[in-house]
């Protein structure tokens, strides 16, 4: 198993986002140094301009479904009248055939899947743009005089560029985060959400978890030299601060693309020297399993969502990590439980028999779909709800005229038997 998860891991360093299809990873390596899964990606790839698809030219436009009740109770949301003008949403992605296609690809079936099992007077449209931030502004300036509700930009970049533009007149629902300077956030327009998945979030969740459990003493977050590694160990150690821990971040070296075997020594070494209360992983799941071994198992070690590559759809009973037993981590309902009412409601994406499922690209289709249940609470007129999401509990407020919020709360969970499962207690 270690063996195939560095298998899984080279692969995954020749691509930046998430530039892979269902059965295997595409061979772009645009910006390889910062090659992670989409939620952790930092920077779009400028490509030539694939034109934009508005009404006609590359959109998919799907009719309004009949009235149902039944669709809008299954989300906790009121039915609007038939009688009612349609709402018109427009999805704004990445064109297939450009460096994001596989990852817009998940999105849009994700949101198509949960636009199917909710259409009440909802006409939606995919409109289809070229890669760069300047595509997707153009796409977005137009899109805005024609719909109602916004779905997307879906690269960090392009949310950056469309929130500081000046022009964001429609609601809007961000499939990413907007890069921020330095160590403040970004305040984003009145009417614009960002929904996306975030490494960074994920690791501050953690911190906020570790501060009711951790018994006292410095903590080590570990990180390697890859850009998201070290944005997720930054989050967590400042998260940590605030909340009064005391946190060293450490770098180690991947010489190989493995973790260097000096480094892993001289870690074992200050562990058993110091006696941290616990180490912060900002590690994929082969990187953890090397640590793991370096440092032995006494020592508490949590996580990201990255140290979990495996999905609910587990054909191979021998496809576990018992390495990992006992490291505690978050990831979004959709990775871990099969007996949530949301997670249930909704079907698995299908790959071949021979395909393994990506994970990352199984996180994107969950946005998706909870994407698309935001816009339809929004649709309704709702200026604040609870979405209990496929992604996480879902808080969202867009008061008219007023400040945005929104929050998302992962699933906490623990490796048992070598699959993570989510703790009895969640914080």
């Amino acid at each position: 198993m270690f063996t195939g998860l560095m298998k899984m891991s080279a692969r995954a360093a020749l691509v930046a986002g998430l530039l892979a299809s269902w059965a295997a990873l595409a061979p772009n390596t645009a910006t390889a140094a910062d090659s992670v899964p989409l939620l952790a990606q930092t920077a779009t790839p400028a490509l030539p301009a694939a034109g934009v698809g508005a009404g006609n030219g590359g959109a998919v436009i799907l009719p309004p479904g009949s009235s149902s009740e039944a669709q809008a109770e299954a989300a906790g949301l009121p039915a609007t009248p038939a009688t009612a003008a349609p709402v018109r949403m427009a999805v704004l992605l990445p064109n297939r055939s450009g460096a994001f296609g596989a990852a817009a690809d998940a999105v849009r079936t994700g949101l198509l899947t949960a636009y199917s099992r909710q259409k009440d007077n909802i006409q939606l449209s995919i409109i289809e743009t070229g890669d760069s931030a300047a595509d997707m502004q153009r796409a977005y300036d137009e899109a805005s005089a024609r719909f109602d509700i916004l779905i997307g930009p879906l690269s960090r970049s392009a949310v950056t560029a469309v929130a500081q533009s000046g022009r964001v007149s429609k609601p809007t629902i961000a499939l990413a985060q907007p890069d921020m300077a330095g160590e403040g956030e970004m305040q984003l327009p009145a009417q614009m959400l960002a929904v996306g998945l975030s490494i960074d979030e994920e690791a501050r969740q953690v911190a906020n978890w570790v501060e009711k459990e951790k018994a006292p003493g410095k903590i080590f977050a570990i990180s390697t030299g890859v850009a998201w590694q070290k944005r997720a160990a930054r989050s967590f150690q400042l998260r940590a601060r605030q909340l009064g821990m005391q946190v060293e971040t450490l770098e180690l070296s991947t010489p190989s693309n493995a973790l260097s075997a000096p480094g892993l020594a001289q870690l074992a070494k200050r562990v058993e020297q110091e006696k941290p209360a616990l180490l912060f992983l900002a590690l994929d799941a082969s990187q953890a399993v090397q640590l793991r071994s370096a440092v032995g198992t006494e020592l508490p070690l949590y996580g990201t969502s990255q140290i979990n590559p495996f999905t609910l759809k587990r054909d191979n009973p021998n496809d576990k990590l018992p390495e990992l037993d006992g490291v505690r981590l978050i990831d979004i309902p959709w990775q871990l439980q099969a007996d949530n009412v949301a997670v249930a409601r909704y079907p698995r994406p299908t790959i071949n028999d021979n395909e393994r499922p990506n994970p990352d690209l199984a996180r994107l289709y969950a946005l998706g779909i909870d994407a698309y249940r935001i816009a339809y609470g929004i649709a309704q007129q709702r200026s604040g709800f609870d979405v209990d999401g496929v992604t996480g509990r879902l808080n969202v407020n867009m008061a008219s005229g007023g400040a945005t919020y929104f929050q998302r709360q992962e699933t906490q969970a623990i490796y048992q038997d070598g699959w993570p499962v989510p703790t009895a207690d969640q914080y």
